[in-house]
């Protein structure tokens, strides 16, 4: 056996999301030694196969029918098999299949590695210009209007950036939606074919990427990625409940200047937003 591989392991192994020079020599090597390949779609992993000249059992397992093969797989991998996952492109289980056999093989004590490699949400983060320390990933969002806004609502007041794929026919509707949620003004990026000939990464206020991309039939076509700059909080909102609690104790005693002063310095919170939270909370001493 190749010694990439050990026996009854299950491998998960992220392929190239456009360009096939971007699979690891892992990723080959691995595909290369398995006993078994399980893809999402035979046809088109054969031919990412039969460029790099591998030669291995392919089985096919996709949304529709893996609860009922990840059991086969399983008795395969108990048996002494090794067996690669591989989904259309990118790495498994991000909106792709191989949840239910991964958690299956966990499941029956087989050892899971994963071989790292492309991810289309991760690739259009790196270059969108958005804030990556905190971000969210929602998959697809629901393809009919009403869902689709019901969950972007449940999303407006979220400060991390947030991350979606969408189907090409979808996507005018999706920046409507937006537009009409998030408003006009919030920062959308869209990433589209990445790692293709024609990729496309535009950023823009929700509006006018919605007038662009309307204005553009190529750039309703391909591979997409959706990401929207988190809301960003207002000076009351970026103070504590701590600093909060402190200040009204303090507005009782102290103008606000001395209060909000006062409580910045105990809490280590920014005085601007202190004292503009003490206008609200209804003092009229300065």
């Amino acid at each position: 056996m190749n010694e990439a591989v050990e026996a009854g392991v299950l491998y998960v192994v992220a392929t190239p999301i456009g360009n096939r020079a971007d699979i690891s020599q892992r990723a080959l090597a691995v595909l290369g030694g398995v006993d078994l390949i399980a893809a999402e779609d035979t046809r088109h992993s054969g031919r990412l196969l039969q460029h790099y000249h591998i030669e291995r059992q392919i089985l096919a397992l996709h949304e529709h029918n893996e609860r009922q093969r990840a059991a086969e797989v399983v008795t395969r991998l108990q048996q002494g098999q090794s067996v690669a996952l591989i989904s259309d492109a990118g790495t498994p289980l991000i909106s792709d299949p191989g949840y239910h056999l991964v958690r299956l093989a966990r499941e029956a004590g087989i050892k899971v590695v994963p071989v790292p490699g492309p991810n289309a949400m991760i690739a259009a983060l790196s270059a969108a210009g958005l804030p990556s320390d905190r971000f969210i990933f929602e998959g697809f969002l629901p393809s009919k209007s009403a869902a689709r806004q019901k969950r972007l609502q449940a999303l407006a007041d979220e400060p991390r950036t947030l991350i979606f794929y969408e189907a090409p026919h979808r996507l005018l509707e999706t920046l409507g939606d937006m537009v009409a949620v998030f408003g006009a003004q919030r920062h959308v990026v869209l990433a589209r074919e990445l790692s293709k000939t024609f990729e496309t990464i535009k950023g823009a206020p929700a509006g006018e990427l919605l007038a662009w991309v309307g204005g553009d039939p190529d750039q309703q076509k391909g591979e997409m990625v959706l990401l929207v700059k988190g809301r960003e909080a207002t000076d009351s909102e970026e103070v504590s409940a701590e600093a909060r609690r402190i200040l009204k104790i303090l507005l009782d005693e102290l103008p606000l200047s001395q209060a909000s002063a006062l409580a910045a310095k105990i809490t280590g919170s920014k005085k601007k937003p202190l004292y503009q939270l003490g206008l609200t909370l209804g003092s009229g001493n300065p």
